[in-house]
């Protein structure tokens, strides 16, 4: 039988490292999880950009290429997912594995496009293993300059 011990980190990296180790426990998951659990479950980590006229998505996916991932856009959402996964290729491949550490599994993963977001005008290109997406915003909604008349 364990018994119970006082937790005392021994720096804040550690507690913080912790607790998100328990909030993700918690909600499976978390958004303050640092990569963690969308590495363990072959999620693509991503990176999310707004700028003045379009949303712009990078997501990192070493080892796939433009053939092997699929983008679409279904209403409001937008979905990421890979078309094969490395076990269909290695299968292929001569020659029998020693060591195996790369893996590259089967994935999708959807997100919610935002309101102002015009899913007829979204591009895609690969390049260096990442795959980047712009989403271009409604023209009604884009931010603009008002010019102001000097009064008379």
């Amino acid at each position: 039988m364990s018994k119970v011990t006082l937790y005392r980190p021994t720096t804040l990296e550690n507690a913080l490292n912790d607790f998100n180790r328990y909030v993700e426990s918690l909600f499976d998951d978390s958004p303050l999880s640092v990569g963690e659990s969308r590495i363990l479950n072959h999620l693509p980590l991503l990176d999310v950009r707004e700028t003045d006229t379009s949303y712009v998505i990078e997501a990192e996916l070493p080892g796939y290429d433009d053939t092997t991932i699929e983008v679409h856009v279904n209403g409001g959402a937008l979905t990421l997912a890979s078309k094969s996964n490395e076990a269909e290729k290695n299968e292929k491949k001569e020659g029998t594995y020693i060591l195996q550490e790369r893996r590259h599994a089967r994935f999708s993963r959807t997100l919610k496009l935002p309101e102002n977001a015009d899913s007829e005008n979204i591009t895609a290109a690969f390049k260096n293993g990442i795959l980047i997406l712009e989403i271009k915003k409604r023209t009604e909604t884009q931010k603009r300059v008002i010019k102001i008349n000097k009064a008379e």
